[in-house]
C-alpha cells in the first residue's frame, strides 16, 4: 500500500520506481483521482457547513414569523439534504477506485538492487562450500530407491503435485524442522510461534498476497484462506497494533506446511518435491523501527546461511533484481543451494526487506519514545528455510555412489544417533 500524500509529493519517485519494475503506471492519472476525491470531500464539508448555518438560522427565521425566508431556507436545506448522499456515495467510489489502484500497485524496489527485466540480472554475492563432489542421482529417484518417497498413491489421494514421505526420509523431514527451529530460537534469537494454516482474506491481503496472487491461493468454502507462507499469519500478528519502540525488534519463527497452486509454474519442477502444492517450511519473521531494517535484513539473511552451514550443504547468496524481487519487497537476497544431479543451485530461501508497505495495508504501527508520535512499522521475511528443498539438497549432496546417504552431523541427534540411510 503506498501513501497517496507521498505520491502526491513525489511523483517522479515513483514514476521511476515502478518503471525500475517494468511497469509503465500512469501516475497523472492516479493524482487526477486523488483530486477529484479531495473536491468533492471539499463539496461535502462546505455543503455539511452550510446545512448547519441554515440550522441555526432557521429557528429564529420561524420565531419572527418571517414565512417567506423560512419558506426559501427550508427548501435550501432540502436541497443541501439531498445533495450530500449523492456526494457521499460519489466520495466511496472513487476512494474505492483509487485504494483498487495503490492495493495492486507494487513496492518501490531499493535503490542498491541491480535493474532487469528478471532472474538474468540477479548478481551472485558470494558462495561457500564446494560443488565439486560427483553427480548423484536426482533426489526423487534416490527417494523411490529407498521405498520413502511415494507420488503415485500421493497423486491417486490429491492429485499432481503432492508427496508422501515415509520411514527414515519422514524422520528426517521432521529432524530438519526441529533443527531449524531449535537454532533459531536458541541460537538467533526467534521466538517460536504455532499459527493456524487458515486465515481471514484481510490477513492476506494485508501481507500482498491478495488481490495480485489470487489465482495462486487456495480458498475454502467459508471464505478462509490456506497459507502459502507462515509469513502470512506471523507479520500479521502487529495488524491494527501500536507496539511500543521499547519492544522492537520482534523476532518470530514458526515451522508450518503452506499451500499454493503454483498456477504459473505450469510444465516446471513437475518431477520431486522442489515445487508442491504442499510444503514444509520454517519461517522467519522480523518487526522494527524504520531506522533497523536495513542491518535486519542482513541479519536474517545471516541466520538462514547459518542453517546450511550448519547442514554442510554448498549455497551461494544472490542479490534479486527489480524485476525479480516479490510484489512487496524492496530488497530481497535468495539463498540457493547446490543440487548435484542437476549441477546447479536452486532456491531454498527469500529473505526480504518491505519497509513500511505491508505496515501500511495492516495499519501496524509502533509509538517513538522521543516525542509518543505513532509511525507505520518495517517488516521483513524470510525462509530460514524450506524443508523439502532441504531433505532434497541432503539426499543428493550427501550421496555416495555405494548408494550410502549420510545423515549430516548436526541432524544426527534428531534421528537417535542414526549415521546413515542404506539404499
Amino acid at each position: 500500500m503506498h501513501d497517496i500524500n507521498k505520491i502526491r509529493e513525489e511523483p517522479n519517485f515513483f514514476l521511476d520506481g515502478w518503471r525500475k519494475r517494468g511497469l509503465n503506471i500512469d501516475v497523472n492519472q492516479i493524482l487526477k483521482i486523488d483530486s477529484n476525491l479531495r473536491e468533492i470531500i471539499s463539496d461535502i464539508q462546505s455543503l455539511q457547513e452550510r446545512r448547519n448555518k441554515i440550522s441555526k438560522i432557521i429557528g429564529k427565521v420561524k420565531s419572527e414569523e418571517n414565512s417567506r425566508e423560512f419558506s426559501e431556507l427550508n427548501i435550501e436545506a432540502q436541497d443541501v439534504k439531498d445533495k450530500i448522499p449523492k456526494l457521499e456515495k460519489k466520495k466511496l467510489n472513487i476512494e474505492k477506485e483509487l485504494k483498487d489502484i495503490l492495493y495492486s500497485l507494487p513496492n518501490i524496489p531499493s535503490d542498491d538492487i541491480p535493474i532487469g527485466e528478471d532472474e538474468k540480472a540477479n548478481i551472485e554475492i558470494k558462495k561457500n562450500g564446494s560443488t565439486d563432489n560427483e553427480k548423484s542421482p536426482p533426489h526423487y529417484e534416490i527417494g523411490e530407491k529407498l521405498n520413502e518417497i511415494d507420488f503415485e498413491t500421493a497423486s491417486e489421494l490429491s492429485g499432481s503435485r503432492f508427496m508422501i514421505s515415509s520411514g527414515n526420509l519422514a524422520k528426517l523431514e521432521r529432524a530438519l524442522a526441529n533443527f531449524m527451529i531449535d537454532t533459531h530460537t536458541s541460537q538467533h534469537g526467534y521466538q517460536e510461534i504455532n499459527i493456524p494454516y487458515l486465515v481471514k482474506e484481510d490477513i492476506m491481503f494485508g501481507t500482498g498476497q491478495l488481490p495480485k496472487f489470487r489465482d495462486d491461493q487456495y480458498k475454502t468454502d467459508n471464505d478462509l484462506w490456506l497459507i502459502p507462507t507462515a509469513e502470512v499469519p506471523l507479520t500479521n500478528l502487529v495488524r491494527k497494533k501500536i507496539v511500543d519502540e521499547e519492544e522492537l525488534p520482534l523476532r518470530y519463527t514458526a515451522f508450518s506446511h503452506c499451500f499454493r497452486k503454483e498456477a504459473g509454474a505450469s510444465g516446471r519442477d513437475t518431477k520431486g518435491i522442489i515445487r508442491l502444492h504442499q510444503f514444509p517450511k520454517v519461517e522467519l519473521v522480523s518487526i522494527t523501527g524504520p531506522n533497523d531494517s536495513h542491518n535486519e535484513l542482513e541479519r536474517m539473511l545471516s541466520c538462514a546461511e547459518n542453517i546450511l552451514k550448519l547442514l554442510e550443504l554448498p549455497y551461494r547468496v544472490v542479490l534479486l533484481s527489480t524485476g525479480d524481487i516479490g510484489f512487496s519487497a524492496y530488497k530481497t537476497y535468495d539463498l540457493e543451494v547446490w543440487f548435484p544431479s542437476e549441477n546447479r543451485y536452486r532456491e531454498i530461501s527469500s529473505c526480504s526487506n518491505c519497509q513500511d508497505f505491508q505496515a501500511r495495508r495492516m495499519n501496524a504501527k509502533y509509538k517513538r519514545n522521543r516525542d509518543k508520535k505513532n509511525f507505520f512499522l518495517h517488516t521483513l521475511n524470510g525462509s530460514g528455510v524450506a524443508v523439502g528443498r532441504a531433505l532434497a539438497a541432503i539426499l543428493e549432496n550427501y550421496y555416495d555412489a555405494n548408494g550410502i546417504i549420510n545423515i549430516p552431523n548436526v541432524l544426527q541427534p534428531y534421528m537417535s544417533g542414526k549415521k546413515t540411510l542404506n539404499l
